[in-house]
């Protein structure tokens, strides 16, 4: 698995799928909420399966920075 990524699509998936955890913590949503474990992962691992499929990668190619 190599990494697809980037830094800001990280923080912005650690950062809603701990809210969707939260808020169905606190029955503020649904247990659709519970959903937000895949975002999470996602960007704990640096990897998003759907990013291989479609060929998007939003991190830097190593070695690319001078």
């Amino acid at each position: 698995m190599k990494a697809n990524v980037g830094t800001i699509d990280r923080v912005l998936r650690i950062t809603v799928g701990l809210a969707l955890i939260v808020l169905a913590a606190t029955q503020k949503v649904g247990p659709w909420g519970y959903l937000g474990i895949v975002p999470l992962a996602t960007g704990l691992f640096r990897f998003c399966p759907a990013y291989t499929l479609l060929g998007i990668r939003t991190c830097p190619l190593p070695g690319s920075q001078k």
